[in-house]
């Protein structure tokens, strides 16, 4: 074989292999970033899906507290916003919900509190049934932090 050939194959051999390292460098740090992108717009939502519920539970509860009448579309919005939580959200996340839902329905059922009542329930703690749906919210997004 002529040297001229070899030189001619190491040059080649060597573009190639520069330019599929070039390529697999780009393709490797594209990829992480549009991970990275995908993870914070799934945060994002589940950050405003999670507000939305908070501030209409919150709402409805208190509504619960002193009616005895049902705020149906209130509770219907509770539901979806559950269900698009389904799609999102960890188990831990959705059973929380849940339970919220089903604590605000049920105490439609329970006679209605009169102010002191309801102040005596704040002082001691019994009014915030958002407790464990915050912490299974922000275990949540801790877990996924580590990831």
């Amino acid at each position: 074989m002529d040297a001229s050939y070899v030189t001619a194959f190491a040059a080649l051999g060597g573009a190639a292999l520069g330019g599929l390292t070039s390529f697999a460098t780009s393709w490797g740090n594209l990829r992480a970033q549009m991970k990275d992108q995908h993870r914070n717009n799934s945060r994002s939502r589940r950050r405003e899906l999670y507000k939305a519920f908070i501030d209409n539970a919150s709402r409805i509860y208190g509504h619960s507290l002193i009616h005895d009448k049902l705020e149906l579309a209130g509770l219907i919005d509770l539901h979806a916003l559950v269900s698009r939580m389904r799609v999102l959200s960890s188990a831990a996340v959705i059973a929380s919900a849940v339970e919220v839902v089903r604590i605000i329905t049920d105490t439609y059922s329970q006679p209605n509190r009169s102010p002191r009542e309801i102040k005596t329930m704040i002082q001691n703690g019994q009014v915030d049934l958002l407790q464990g749906f915050s912490e299974a919210c922000r275990e949540e997004f801790e877990r996924n932090l580590s990831i």
